[in-house]
């Protein structure tokens, strides 16, 4: 139970600004074949799209402190996230999975008080795939 735990953990991590791989430790765990994948697949994705949620909340509810230390994202990530927003519009949470991008697109989504439900519904689309592609990789 620590196991899943743990992954759900770093994935959690992972989706905010700390550099966590959550996709090694899932590889890793899929290879020893000790774990369920399924269980291990959904605590991935749970862990990671609560990270994301998170995010969301940090950009709806808390922006006005972006210039406080403590905050966890930098202008200059904002203003491209956003610019990735703008451009491509609320389907570009799709992409949410994706390094150093993805986690600045769901503040931003948070910050343009983009839709909860339909925020959720793209960025798990985007990251149960994506893990669903790392178990195809790893399996």
């Amino acid at each position: 139970m620590t196991t899943y735990f743990f992954l759900f953990i770093i994935s959690f991590l992972a989706a905010t600004i700390f550099p966590f791989s959550s996709e090694l430790t899932l590889a890793s765990l899929l290879n020893t074949d000790i774990y369920n994948s399924l269980l291990l697949i959904s605590t991935a994705s749970l862990g990671n799209i609560l990270g994301s949620v998170l995010n969301w909340l940090l950009g709806f509810y808390l922006l006005k402190y972006i210039n406080k230390k403590w905050f966890p994202f930098k202008q200059n990530q904002i203003n491209d996230a956003s610019k990735k927003f703008s451009k491509y519009g609320v389907w570009s949470l799709l992409f949410a999975w994706l390094p150093v991008l993805g986690d600045p697109l769901t503040l931003v989504a948070g910050i343009l008080k983009v839709n909860f439900l339909l925020f959720l519904i793209l960025v798990a689309v985007g990251k149960i795939g994506r893990y669903f592609f790392v178990y195809v990789l790893f399996n």
